[in-house]
């Protein structure tokens, strides 16, 4: 018997606990004024001095004067002050301790005997406990969510432990001092989880059935008698509401409601709008609905439902209204004259309107900055007599600029169509959507994917705006969009417009263009009277060619703003009369220097062909046709190693091209009688300046080519060639895009023999006249007559630079 009584191996003092339970895991901090208390941890602390270790009590409940059976073991963490000021400690329960007899120790504090308990449960868990374990976090996670503890929640679900989860009941601030002492003493870990289980089930039973009898009595409240009163108060407010403003609050619902009965407004329109004003009757002046209400009829009652614009389809006047003004783009206007003249022969036959929709096309303008195409869209809407909104479309990401907000949302409003209809007063308009290729996507939505439908003629005379959520006919509304790139607009959208490409203006576009309108514009914003300063035909035709090489004529009109503004400038100064005439010698000295000297005008030894190795390519960009040089080079065999480097910011096709080009003079180098050991021992560099624009395309490859046999072979490139053309792995010279607007390049650049595929030979006809009068262009269909085309003389080369060595 004697062997299975406890063996005693503690001895603690004694801390009362009066009311109060601690179980293991518990942290609490205890009131040191309370005299039991603080002998206990003066005792504790006594002890500890002699022995490592923090000072240990023993945590005894003590209810109605009465110790528990079972205490537990807690150890000092800390002794200080608490919130309040008093002086206090901080103890950490540790296990359960099992009471024995009373005994001596330091201090006056009670010192008694104690065994520690055994709670571990072996592992792994048995399926039973395992299920326990689970359906008690539940329980805790769902009473810990209800009093939004939800910090509180990850840590229960933390503790893997059986003891430390049923002990962690001890937090619980439903259980009473009964059942926390029973817990404490409950030894086994099983049972004690099922207790503290059952307890928690018991509380959240309670609280459901407080919280149905709490619903219960307030749903119980008489709904009549609610109502009732309600609306003797809503009927009070508006009466000291009519008193304080004259009547006017009051009759501001009588007064929507007359205002849409007078309004010529679509059947449809006109029911919705009424049953919006129906609301706004039942609603109360303080309820934030009746706001929206407000606004959502305001916007209804603006918007133009049966106003239209007679058009004035005079064809000729329209052509004529057309080349006034806009020089140039004879092929765009002749497009656009077109499109009016069938929309004016379908309206005389009465086939305006067939199955409630207009047909018609919707035009995109695509072409370089600078070019006219937003002033084109203003010119359709006066040769058609129609008013004219112009709806910037650059940046915007959110599709709800479109389609428009849904009325639940704060601050909501209609799309853009919808505003642009609005501000034009009409629902047949020219709306001009600018700067297409600029929308973007993102979380909001594609607001492309919104204009699908905007821009269908078989769909949108039935467009529904999100905000106005009653269909809008659009069919009559002439949409004209303009981009600069045709790529960047999705293909779905590109597919629903004509494209109308704008390439830009000749040099003696231009000139007619500053003459006739960009000179009288600046004139008038310099402050100078027409006639008080005259720019020679010659000056004109230097700015266009030297000061300012583009597709469009925005620099142009800056570079006429700027020389005007200096001819002001002297002339109050008192260094210049008027009126005066500016000549192109007059430039320099107003403006300075021109910033694009033709190749043509340098001196031969500055030219970037001056040396083999180099020859001038034509590519597309975002602003127009533009000149390219390529450059290659040789490095030197003891120092470089092998192979091809590429720079310049090359896309993947042109890197291609490259090294076709590379490829096609090593197997065809000896027929055309160049060096081709030199590639095979010695590194070749290629590179295209300005390194800091990204290029690609494979229009490139017989300038690549010609570059490297020029400089294997040493003979220099024609100054006066520029070339383009995609080159095969046998020779073939293969047809590219965007000949119109490389050759208009060539052309403000100066160059004078242009080198085509020749399956690119029809394209020029879209070229101007007078540009082809001043190129000679070739058509070739193997590089082996680029090369013969395109490469000065052996002799001539010798001649003009003898000390130029192979490799640069």
């Amino acid at each position: 018997m004697a062997a299975e009584s406890p063996a005693f191996t503690l001895v603690l003092p004694v801390l009362p606990l009066d009311d109060e339970v601690v179980l293991p895991g518990m942290v609490v901090p205890l009131d040191l004024s309370d005299a039991e208390v603080r002998a206990a941890v003066e005792a504790a602390q006594a002890a500890a001095r002699s022995e490592p270790g923090k000072p240990r009590v023993l945590l005894v409940p003590r209810v109605d004067g009465t110790y528990a059976r079972t205490g537990v073991l807690g150890t000092v963490e800390q002794v200080g002050r608490l919130a309040d000021g008093d002086p206090g400690a901080l103890i950490r329960g540790r296990g359960r301790v099992r009471i024995g007899a009373g005994t001596t120790g330091p201090g006056a504090a009670l010192w008694v005997e104690g065994a520690e308990v055994d709670d571990s449960v072996p592992e792994p868990l048995p399926g039973q406990v395992a299920e326990l374990v689970k359906e008690y976090k539940a329980l805790a996670t769902s009473w810990l969510r209800k009093r939004g503890a939800w910090q509180v929640v990850d840590r229960v679900q933390a503790i893997e432990g059986v003891s430390a989860l049923a002990d962690n009941s001890g937090y619980s601030p439903f259980l009473t001092t009964e059942q926390k002492v029973e817990l404490l003493e409950t030894a086994d870990p099983v049972a004690r989880l099922k207790l503290a289980t059952q307890q928690l089930r018991d509380h959240l039973a309670e609280q459901d059935v407080a919280e149905t009898i709490a619903k219960d009595v307030q749903e119980g409240v008489d709904k009549q008698q609610r109502e009732f009163l309600l609306r003797r108060q809503l009927e009070a407010v508006r009466k000291e509401l009519r008193e304080l403003n004259g009547d006017q609050e009051g009759e501001e619902p009588d007064d929507y409601r007359s205002r849409v009965e007078a309004a010529d407004l679509p059947g449809t329109v006109r029911e919705a709008a009424l049953k919006e004003v129906d609301k706004l009757e039942r609603s109360s002046d303080q309820s934030p609905e009746g706001s929206w209400i407000r606004t959502w009829l305001d916007t209804v009652l603006e918007l133009p439902w049966n106003e239209r614009t007679e058009d004035a389809y005079d064809i000729r006047g329209a052509k004529a209204v057309l080349d006034a003004e806009h020089a140039g783009l004879e092929d765009v206007k002749e497009r656009i004259t077109e499109y009016l003249a069938v929309r004016k022969r379908r309206g005389d036959r009465g086939l305006g309107v067939i199955g409630g929709r207009r047909g018609g096309a919707v035009l995109a303008l695509v072409g370089p900055p600078g070019v006219g195409k937003t002033s084109l869209g203003q010119s359709v809407a006066h040769a058609m007599g129609r008013e004219f909104v112009r709806v910037a479309l650059g940046g915007v990401r959110d599709e709800a600029e479109i389609r428009g907000h849904r009325r639940t949302y704060v601050g909501a409003l209609p799309g853009r169509i919808v505003r642009a209809i609005k501000e034009a007063g009409s629902m047949n308009p020219v709306v001009l959507l600018d700067e297409i290729d600029k929308v973007g996507s993102d979380f909001r939505g594609d607001p492309a994917a919104a204009l699908l439908e905007v821009l269908d003629p078989a769909q949108n005379h039935t467009f529904r705006d999100h905000y106005l959520e009653v269909e809008l006919d659009l069919s009559d509304v002439v949409f004209l969009a303009t981009a600069n790139v045709l790529e960047a607009i999705p293909e779905a959208l590109a597919d629903r417009m004509e494209i109308v490409r704008l390439d830009g203006y000749t040099e003696d576009e231009k000139v007619v263009i500053a003459r006739d309108h960009l000179l009288p514009r600046q004139l008038e914003r310099a402050g100078l009277d027409t006639g008080e300063v005259t720019l020679a035909e010659s000056a004109l035709r230097r700015l266009a060619g030297e000061y300012t090489r583009e597709a469009g004529v925005r620099n142009l009109e800056r570079s006429i703003a700027r020389l005007l503004r200096k001819v002001a400038a002297q002339h109050e100064l008192g260094e210049r009369e008027l009126p005066c005439t500016v000549a192109d010698d007059d430039l320099r000295a107003l403006i300075g220097r021109p910033h694009h000297v033709p190749e043509s005008a340098q001196d031969p030894a500055e030219r970037r062909t001056a040396v083999p190795g180099v020859a001038t390519g034509l590519a597309v960009t975002g602003a127009g046709g533009d000149v390219l040089f390529v450059e290659a080079s040789l490095a030197d065999p003891e120092t470089g190693a092998a192979g091809l480097t590429l720079t310049g910011q090359l896309g993947d096709v042109m890197k291609e091209s490259a090294r076709i080009a590379l490829s096609f003079l090593r197997g065809h180098g000896a027929e055309l009688g160049l060096p081709v050991t030199d590639l095979k021992d010695r590194g070749v560099h290629i590179h295209f300046p300005a390194g800091a624009v990204p290029k690609d395309g494979p229009s490139a490859g017989v300038t690549l080519t010609t570059a490297l046999a020029s400089l294997l072979s040493g003979r220099q490139v024609r100054t006066d060639v520029a070339m383009t053309g995609e080159v095969s792995l046998t020779g073939r010279v293969l047809p590219i895009g965007g000949v119109k607007q490389k050759l208009l390049a060539a052309q403000r650049a100066g160059v004078t023999t242009v080198i085509i595929p020749k399956r690119n030979e029809a394209d020029l006809d879209d070229v101007p006249a007078e540009v082809l009068d001043k190129l000679d262009v070739h058509t070739v269909t193997d590089v082996r007559q680029v090369l013969e085309l395109a490469l000065a003389p052996a002799a001539t080369a010798d001649a003009a630079a003898p000390e130029v060595p192979l490799a640069a």
